[in-house]
């Protein structure tokens, strides 16, 4: 990877311990987000609700290689990797890992989408984009976040998130993969939210692990936390999500929306594209939107959704199928399944056989282009 330009499109910080509790209003009380040691673990709880996956979200980064057995879900705050809270050591950390930038997402944070209230997780959603924002400031040539903004029925004050990230610099914002209850992104009522992050030209982010609290559990899920056959079927939402954008028109009438599904890989997506396209050509009872010309709901796929994934050697074997140039690399770092502190050698490795100037695309270049680093 010399001389080439690296940017992780999904990396993350790990919140620490009073991020919420000083920045959120005291009336909520023991609801606010906060940390509570139980035994040999600390465990987040918000609104009343008992978080989880400390462990892997910032105290096992690296085990992979060395010692998967050693990888847990619970841990204590006190053996996070310090990169994930401090910018300086963050920033340390993508040295070592020959990274020169970062786009930052939560790590808790992803849980909290599984809060019902939403008046508490708009308050939650805003301290931490406060606290994010700081957490950038400090080195804003290398470290760029991602909002996060609650839709439900609320799009008015979605659209006022849009503006307020757009205002402070962010890179982007995250919406949940799947909305909530009764709710689908192909309806009517988040079209000037589609609108106003297509004129704000805010990139939105449909992150793993971000649904809202509905059918999206299955028997198999212990709270907000992911058994292994759901992480195994994690894109599952995220492609009924993209299924509805795109089978409902969503790209056509806006088409300078960008959406970057994230940290789902690649290799299912060249079947994704098959599937699509034969059943708006073949159901017209089940897809019944029909585009402009001899369009194909795959076209948009290729034109307004981006690909942020780890290390699949079968998706970048069908790059060409996917689109290059919507395929960005990240590191995950410092949760547990992260390349750090071997991001260049499993890039050597996955990107074997790999033309050079795609290879500058997919490592960097085209993350440079979509988050306008200069």
């Amino acid at each position: 990877m010399d001389k080439k330009l690296i940017i992780s499109s999904d990396s993350h910080i790990v919140e620490p311990p009073e991020l919420f509790v000083d920045r959120m209003d005291p009336k909520y009380g023991d609801r606010i987000p906060h940390l509570v040691g139980e035994g040999e673990y600390d465990y987040w709880y918000a609104d009343h609700q008992r978080m989880g996956v400390l462990g892997s979200f910032g105290t096992s980064a690296g085990l992979r290689f060395e010692r998967p057995q050693d990888i847990v879900r619970e841990g204590r705050m006190a053996d996070i990797r310090p990169g994930g809270y401090d910018p300086k050591a963050h920033v340390e950390d993508m040295d070592l890992d020959g990274v020169h930038a970062n786009i930052l997402y939560p790590s808790i944070g992803l849980e909290m989408f599984g809060v019902s209230d939403t008046v508490i997780l708009r308050d939650i959603f805003a301290a931490y984009n406060d606290w994010l924002s700081d957490f950038c400031s400090a080195y804003p040539d290398r470290l760029k976040g991602i909002a996060m903004t609650l839709l439900d029925d609320e799009i008015e004050a979605g659209i006022a998130d849009l503006q307020k990230a757009a205002e402070a610099g962010f890179a982007g914002v995250m919406i949940s993969v799947f909305p909530a209850p009764r709710h689908f992104y192909d309806q009517p009522m988040y079209e000037p939210f589609w609108q106003a992050a297509q004129d704000l030209d805010i990139p939105l982010s449909l992150h793993t692990g971000t649904n809202r609290p509905s059918g999206a559990k299955t028997e198999e899920t212990s709270g907000v936390s992911q058994s292994g056959a759901n992480r195994v079927n994690a894109e599952y939402w995220v492609r009924m999500s993209l299924s509805h954008m795109l089978l409902s028109g969503v790209f056509e009438r806006f088409p300078n929306l960008k959406v970057i599904e994230v940290e789902h890989d690649l290799a299912w997506i060249p079947f994704f594209f098959n599937r699509l396209d034969v059943t708006y050509v073949e159901r017209h009872t089940q897809a019944p939107y029909r585009f402009k010309g001899d369009a194909l709901p795959s076209d948009f796929m290729r034109r307004n959704v981006y690909h942020s994934f780890q290390e699949d050697a079968l998706g970048v074997r069908d790059r060409d199928i996917i689109g290059v140039e919507n395929l960005l690399w990240g590191s995950d770092y410092p949760h547990a399944e992260s390349t750090f502190p071997k991001s260049q050698e499993i890039l050597e490795d996955i990107l074997e056989g790999v033309p050079e100037d795609e290879k500058a695309l997919i490592v960097g270049g085209n993350a440079a282009r979509l988050y306008k680093f200069g």
